[in-house]
């Protein structure tokens, strides 16, 4: 057991969980909601339908991609109508969405269309990503996972790209069998551990019970949806996976914990913490009109490992007032985080997420943009009446700090540092008042806190009516 303080350098802190915090009173870390705005995409075309799903986006320079499953399923005989194909579409702001024509392959007769993988195991998961890795061969800049369900079981495929629109198989064997692998399958190089990771489905069960398959049926109440990674350093051999570990398991307070899809990524403001958006399933409630059982949403999970995970039990997008987001698999959350610019005048950009409705529902479905603050996810939040938190011992790096936070017009953040030891003020803020997502802070007597950098400190805030997402310690020349 380590006494040492915290280090965190220069690197962006959120209150996405407890991992700084000592002491709080009257304050409590608020999961904050997107908030919906413009359908992004409309899955209308003959080879798109009502089951599009497992959208994948990414920035690339100047160009927004997305990458989705498009499927359509008779709702009377819940079978497909026409074979999943896996399709392409872009932006050059993330907003506005459009569907180039690749004529790349073949449906009803006409290559006019933006479908960018058939390939011999199917469409129904394909999921890629531009590999940043500095080793990476030209005709592999971008990379996919796709599954298949063979009758010898479940099989992970690895392909490539050069361009991202033209794939290939890496190779013609699988690279995992031990999953199931029926939904959004991810993974990318990891900078900081100079890896590739992979975070997959699997169903995990009790007593070595078999997965459903191979004559084994399907039953809820063995079958648990769970999500298994592993680590691979040049994307054809991986490691023995194992299953995620979370600190805290809604289990305990009535709600069983199944997530359909991960939705796991480095949040690239502060990439030394892993966050999350899985579909939560609950299996056993019955859907409001619709042609399955169960109901979903969207949870939000963070880690600083990229094993253990904290998730919020409460939701983070609900199904909200649309029946037509109460049908089960829907409140699904693309793969990626984007940032884009704000509809308010004069407003900083903003971080945009892609969530789905009517899906199953009728001859098509939707994908709607949701928005949030950057860094926006939890708050450290007290009312009118005050509050205040006390971090764990720490350590900086910078010579001015930087806050992300929002008050009312009555509220105020009013902040300390203090010797890590005897809780001493060393240095203590003017009183801060507005909303800003990159203030910095003023330090009263002109105090120079340069001179505290690298020595042992804590950090006292004082919030009134007011929210505060993130901290960052910077030189000034950043």
């Amino acid at each position: 057991m380590t006494n040492l303080p915290l280090h965190i350098g220069s690197q962006r802190e959120l209150f996405i969980d407890d991992f700084l915090v000592d002491q709080k009173k009257g304050i409590e870390l608020r999961l904050q909601h997107p908030i919906p705005r413009e359908i992004s995409i409309d899955h209308d075309e003959p080879w798109e339908g009502n089951g599009c799903g497992y959208h994948t986006v990414f920035k690339d320079g100047d160009l927004f991609r997305m990458y989705y499953r498009g499927a359509q399923v008779d709702l009377q005989s819940d079978e497909d109508t026409h074979e999943e194909v896996i399709c392409y579409a872009e932006s050059r702001n993330g907003i506005d969405w459009e569907k180039p024509e690749l004529r790349f392959f073949d449906f009803g007769g006409s290559k006019k269309n933006n479908i960018v993988w058939k390939g011999s195991i199917g469409g129904h998961v394909f999921v890629p990503f531009k590999d940043t890795n500095p080793h990476c061969a030209p005709d592999s800049r971008y990379k996919a996972l796709a599954a298949s369900w063979p009758p010898e079981g479940p099989r992970l495929y690895a392909c490539k790209s050069e361009d991202g629109i033209h794939w290939s198989l890496l190779q013609d064997d699988p690279i995992m069998t031990e999953g199931y692998f029926d939904s959004q399958n991810l993974a990318f190089w990891d900078e900081n551990l100079s890896c590739y990771v992979a975070y997959f489905r699997d169903f995990k069960t009790e007593d070595n019970y078999p997965r459903p398959g191979h004559g084994i049926p399907f039953d809820p109440e063995r079958h648990k949806r769970e999500i298994r990674t592993s680590t691979s350093s040049d994307f054809v051999h991986w490691s023995p996976s194992q299953w995620l570990q979370y600190i805290n398991d809604s289990a305990q307070i009535g709600v069983e914990r199944q997530f359909y899809t991960n939705q796991i990524i480095r949040y690239y403001r502060a990439p030394h913490i892993w966050v999350g958006f899985p579909m939560r399933y609950i299996y056993d409630r019955i859907e409001f009109d619709g042609c399955h059982d169960g109901l979903s949403d969207c949870v939000f999970m963070t880690s600083r490992d990229g094993i253990r995970f904290s998730h919020w039990d409460e939701a983070f997008i609900r199904p909200g007032l649309q029946k037509a987001r109460w049908i089960n698999r829907n409140n699904q959350t693309a793969w990626g985080i984007l940032e884009t610019a704000s509809a308010l005048p004069g407003t900083p950009n903003e971080l945009s997420l892609y969530s789905n409705e009517g899906y199953l529902r009728g001859d098509s479905c939707q994908w709607r943009r949701y928005t949030l603050r950057l860094d926006g996810f939890v708050s450290a939040q007290a009312t009118l009446s005050g509050g205040e938190l006390l971090t764990k011992p720490l350590t900086f790096d910078g010579t001015h700090m930087l806050v992300n936070y929002s008050t009312s017009a009555a509220g105020n953040i009013y902040i300390e540092i203090l010797d890590a030891g005897k809780q001493t003020p060393l240095a203590h803020s003017e009183v801060i008042y507005g909303d800003d997502v990159g203030q910095r802070v003023p330090w009263e007597d002109g105090a120079v806190i340069e001179k505290l950098a690298n020595r042992p400190v804590r950090l006292r805030f004082e919030l009134k009516d007011a929210d505060l997402y993130s901290f960052q310690f910077v030189r000034s020349d950043q």
